[in-house]
């Protein structure tokens, strides 16, 4: 077998010659030349090309007829992003929540559908798509702001031309492209724990018609929390992440961008508190404190690689471009944590993960008398290998298990826009797909063979043992309208059906139950939008209304158990109803003040249930009563940026943003006795700029009103927690921090 090295080369290898790929045309070498660091006044006046639609050249957000929050690199700098978390509250109806469990892994929700775990087998409901390659797993997602071209967070199913798991909608992630004008970008800063980070982006030619680029970042994190049993600082983290990319672009009708990644992120384990299981009180410290004690301090290690060739040829057919996306990721990680959160020895766990997944699609887009045409081909091959270790009561009990799972998927689409007046234009689409996965898997048990950092020996016919082969199959089709009503105002509408893919547990800690297969989850999506510009593009108001009718919803129910410390089921739980509606809207009310605020409304309710999922022996109404998990009724938010230049300091300029948003209460676990407090987060930021915006030194707040949150709430049982009720394992996030950070571009 190939190493992970070896495999790099190959694929380096192979699309040399292969020529073919990416989601768009590169922008233009001027256009990149062109592209300095701005104020924020002309950052959020820019026009905001997607690549969501996968048209050539992509498309402005305000003409594409889909719920999508895009910001450019540019904007990401304006608004002090931090990393994908730091936008979660800043959109309608969106949740980017990190777990908490360990570092970067990735439970994202948009409009009440989404996930709460930590199985690598589980997939998603929002995809991760970094320069157009889908993620496999949800472990290190959650991006820092580094090298970024742009991102765009889409709402709402994506099926069409994302496939499976995009039911609740899509987050694109644009690294930056090589350019033949020399520049480089440079970034420090520090900031509350203490952490310290550090970036360099360096671009410029190396031979007619090639161009390159390297990308270095690293981020020093000294722990922003205090563990009170031994009084020593944690949640540390150290990282490393490496971009080397190329660029040839022998004429204007081709170019060949092969990027790659190394990343390499090490740190403690959670910084967890514990509570009265549904009360959210008790226990050692109150929930509204960041006070806890713990004597496992944890540890996680994750190392991923990934190579990806993007390219595009511009035909005479049609006018169009012919796409190739071809992309390599391997995912080695290991963690260990305290789950009971306790200063006592009751429930610590370590588990290893490594993915290692291959991608293609190929796809044309051209134009036919009236008739944009998209239509591709998609392949997806991925390993997991999967192990975990409870060690329950001091050791007294140590369930150890897991397994291996060989996933395969492809695809064929096609999405037709046909312009039938100046004015109407129709839109259809269907995407077929086919899914298959081989699942070997040993439930936790003592004794087990399996070992943490090496894999699992799944005996056949063993206790605890599960072999199995299942696929799916299905057909997302799409019809919808875009009707101009003026210029600059569109209204939109469609109905989608989507799927998420069906699957097994890899974590089976209850050996009555069978790790799978659960069957798929289909979503049909009703979307009425209209998106606005007036007073000559000073205000722009965006806004949808939605129906979502959920079949076979499938869920992670976290249930309390003595054996292994937590049942974690993998079902499908339920058919479900989500409704609701979102705005997002800004002003220009000066040439230096701008505005922007967003509201989103959710209502969701079980039409049916499948399972127990309160856990009390009977399926009845108590159970469709129930709240749906990551369902927060309310979100919303207002901000100002004042953005004025400073002539008597050499053409400085002056930029001060501050903004409060907000959230409501919503469901964790199934049964409810898991949940979130609602939130409201106050952050504000002052950059002075110098040298045309060359230069940029800010000071930035996050989370000013030190408000507590959680990436979880899961229920344990009584033997760990006070009695009779039993405790929590709930990850803390970060609170105040504050932050200085030198930016140069050259």
């Amino acid at each position: 077998m190939h190493s992970r090295f070896t495999r790099a080369a190959i694929l380096l290898a192979a699309v040399s010659p292969l020529g073919l790929g990416a989601p768009a045309l590169a922008e233009s070498q001027a256009e990149q030349a062109a592209a300095q660091t701005q104020s924020a006044q002309q950052a959020l006046r820019d026009v905001i090309t997607i690549t969501a639609t996968k048209r050539p050249g992509g498309v402005d957000v305000q003409d594409a007829p889909v719920a999508v929050t895009a910001y450019s690199g540019e904007q990401l700098d304006a608004l002090q992003f931090q990393d994908l978390s730091s936008l979660s509250y800043l959109m309608p109806n969106v949740q980017l929540e990190d777990i908490g469990t360990a570092p970067g892994i990735a439970n994202f929700t948009i409009r009440g559908i989404g996930i709460n775990s930590s199985i690598p087998s589980v997939d998603p409901t929002v995809g991760v798509f970094v320069d157009g390659v889908y993620q496999g797993i949800n472990a290190g997602l959650v991006f820092d702001n580094f090298d970024l071209e742009g991102i765009e967070v889409l709402r709402g199913p994506q099926g069409i031309l994302f496939g499976r798991n995009v039911t609740g909608g899509a987050v694109l992630i644009r690294t930056t492209a090589p350019s033949e004008d020399p520049s480089m970008n440079f970034r420090a800063g520090v900031e509350t724990g203490p952490r310290y980070t550090a970036s360099g982006v360096f671009n410029g030619p190396l031979a007619q018609g090639l161009s390159g680029k390297l990308a270095v970042y690293h981020s020093d994190d000294h722990g922003w929390f205090t563990n009170e049993f031994d009084g020593s600082s944690h949640g540390a983290s150290r990282t490393w992440i490496v971009r080397p990319a190329l660029a040839w672009r022998p004429n204007d009708d081709f170019e060949l961008i092969v990027r790659g990644q190394y990343s390499k992120i090490t740190g403690d384990g959670p910084s967890a508190q514990n509570h009265v299981n549904g009360s959210g009180v008790g226990g050692l410290f109150p929930r509204d404190s960041f006070r806890f004690s713990i004597d496992e301090p944890g540890h996680f290690d994750n190392t991923a690689m990934s190579v990806t060739a993007e390219a595009n040829l511009r035909v005479a057919f049609g006018d169009g471009t012919i796409t190739n996306i071809l992309g390599w990721r391997d995912v080695d990680g290991t963690s260990t944590g305290d789950i009971d959160a306790t200063p006592g020895f009751l429930f610590h766990s370590a588990a290893s993960n490594a993915q290692e997944q291959w991608s293609n699609e190929l796809r044309y887009a051209g134009t036919f008398n009236n008739v944009d045409v998209t239509a591709g081909l998609f392949y997806f091959d991925q390993t997991i290998n999967y192990v975990e270790q409870r060690n329950l009561l001091g050791g007294a009990l140590v369930p150890i298990g897991g397994g291996y799972i060989d996933h395969m998927t492809w695809g064929a689409f096609s999405q037709f826009d046909i312009h039938a007046t100046d004015r109407l234009t129709i839109n259809l689409g269907g995407r077929y797909s086919y899914e298959r996965k081989r699942a070997r898997i040993q439930a936790l048990l003592p004794g087990a063979p399996c070992v943490v950092g090496t894999g699992c020996t799944v005996i056949t016919g063993g206790p605890g043992a599960f072999e199995d082969t299942d696929s799916w199959t299905s057909f997302a089709p799409k019809v919808g309208f875009q009707y101009e009503l003026e210029d600059d105002t569109q209204l939109y509408g469609f109905w989608t059906r989507g799927f998420r893919s069906g699957g097994y547990n890899l974590r089976n800690t209850d050996p009555t139950f069978a790790p799978g297969p659960y069957d798929q989850e289909q979503v049909d999506s009703f979307e009425l939008g209209l998106k606005t510009d007036f007073a000559d593009g000073a205000v722009r108001v965006n806004a949808a209304a939605f129906w979502n009718e959920i079949t076979d919803m499938q869920r992670e129910v976290n249930l309390p158990s003595a054996a292994t410390g937590v049942v974690q089921l993998i079902q499908n739980t339920a058919d479900a109803r989500i409704r609701g509606f979102e705005v997002e809207a800004r002003a220009f009310l000066s040439d230096n003040f701008i505005v922007h605020g967003q509201v989103g409304y959710l209502d969701g309710e079980y039409k049916s249930v499948l399972f127990d999922l309160n856990g009390d022996g009977v399926i009845d109404g108590a159970d469709l009563a129930l709240d749906i998990p990551r369902l927060a009724p309310w979100t919303y938010g207002v901000g100002a940026i004042f953005d004025t230049p400073l002539d008597n300091w050499g053409g400085a300029n002056l930029n001060a943003s501050v903004s409060y948003n907000y959230r409501d209460r919503n469901a964790y676990t199934d049964n409810n006795l898991g949940f979130f407090e609602s939130v409201g987060l106050l952050d504000a930021s002052l950059a002075l700029g110098f040298h045309e915006g060359g230069t940029v030194l800010s000071l930035y707040g996050k989370n000013l009103t030190d408000e507590v949150t959680f990436g979880g709430d899961t229920q344990l049982p009584a033997m760990l927690g006070p009695a009779p009720l039993g405790g929590t394992f709930s990850p803390m996030n970060k609170g105040r921090v504050i932050g200085v950070e030198l930016r140069v571009r050259r």
